[in-house]
């Protein structure tokens, strides 16, 4: 009896799982690339931002150090 109450849980979580993912508005092809595009740059930006960032801190902090 307990068996079957739990693989009835199961099966129907599965159900509305299934439900709720048919309601979603999925993007097209094109809005998935495009999207995937704006990632790419922001995460390229942010790279090249940090990493000059670090470099001129290294840099003001090599010269500080020198001077003593």
């Amino acid at each position: 009896m307990a068996a079957k109450k739990g693989t009835r849980k199961i099966s129907n979580f599965f159900r509305s799982v299934t439900a709720e993912l048919k309601k979603v508005a999925w993007p097209n092809r094109k809005e998935v690339s495009t999207y995937t595009a704006v990632v790419l740059v922001t995460v390229v930006a942010v790279a090249l931002f940090i990493s000059v960032f670090d470099s001129l801190l290294s840099l003001i902090f090599s010269k500080a150090l020198k001077l003593y």
